[in-house]
C-alpha cells in the first residue's frame, strides 16, 4: 500500500517529536478546521493497521509505522534493466536492531577507520557487549580512554588496530576492555 500525504506528515511528526501529535496538532498538520475530520483520518489509518490506540485513547505507532518501501534490486556491475516493483516493506529499526536495550548511536570523530569505510561524521549504531571476536569493530576502552578500532586478539594478547596506515595499533599497558560492537554505520549524502 501507498503511503498517504496523512501518514507522512504523521511519521514526520513522530520522527521530529519523539511522540505521535495530539488531535490538535493533526489539525494543523493536515489544515483541517475541525477534530472531527482528524478522527476520520484516524480511523482509516487505525483500519489499515497504521497505527493504534493505547488503554488511555492516545495514538500509537504499529509495527509497520514507518516502514520503507523495498523495491527491488539494483545492480552494483554493469547497467541491466530494473523494473521498480514493490516487493516488500522493511521496518529500519527491525533490520538493524537485534536488541533494543542494548543499542545505541554515536557519531563518528576522527579518521582511524577510514579503510573500514567509517569516516568523520558518520553515525555507527553499536551493541553494548564485554566480549568481541578477532578483527571484530568494537567501542573499547583502552587504558581510560575510549575509541573505535579493530579488536585483535592472538592468544592472550589483546590490541587495537585502526583502519588507516596513518594510525599506529595501539597496545593497553594497562586495561583494554570491550564495551561495544559494531553492528552499522549509517551515512547521510
Amino acid at each position: 500500500m501507498a503511503k498517504n500525504i496523512y501518514q507522512t506528515k504523521i511519521e514526520s511528526f513522530y520522527v521530529k517529536n519523539k511522540r505521535m501529535p495530539t488531535y490538535s496538532e493533526m489539525m494543523e498538520l493536515f489544515g483541517f478546521k475541525s477534530k472531527n475530520a482528524v478522527f476520520k483520518v484516524v480511523e482509516k489509518l487505525i483500519e489499515a493497521g497504521l497505527v493504534a490506540k493505547d488503554h488511555l485513547g492516545r495514538l500509537i505507532p504499529t509495527k509497520t509505522f514507518g516502514e520503507v518501501p523495498m523495491l527491488g534490486f539494483v545492480t552494483a556491475g554493469l547497467p541491466a534493466d530494473v523494473e521498480e516493483e514493490l516487493m516488500d516493506t522493511v521496518n529500519l529499526d527491525d533490520f538493524l536492531i537485534k536488541n533494543k536495550p542494548l543499542t545505541y548511536m554515536l557519531e563518528v570523530d576522527g579518521d582511524s577507520m577510514i579503510d573500514a569505510h567509517i569516516e568523520k561524521g558518520d553515525m555507527v549504531l553499536v551493541e553494548k557487549a564485554n566480549i568481541a571476536r578477532d578483527m571484530q569493530i568494537v567501542i573499547a576502552e583502552v587504558d581510560g580512554e575510549f575509541t573505535m578500532k579493530y579488536f585483535r586478539k592472538d592468544g592472550s594478547k589483546v590490541w587495537l588496530e585502526p583502519a588507516n596506515k596513518n594510525y599506529k595499533p595501539i597496545y593497553p599497558s594497562q586495561s583494554l576492555n570491550v564495551v561495544a560492537v559494531l553492528k552499522a554505520v549509517v551515512r547521510k549524502y
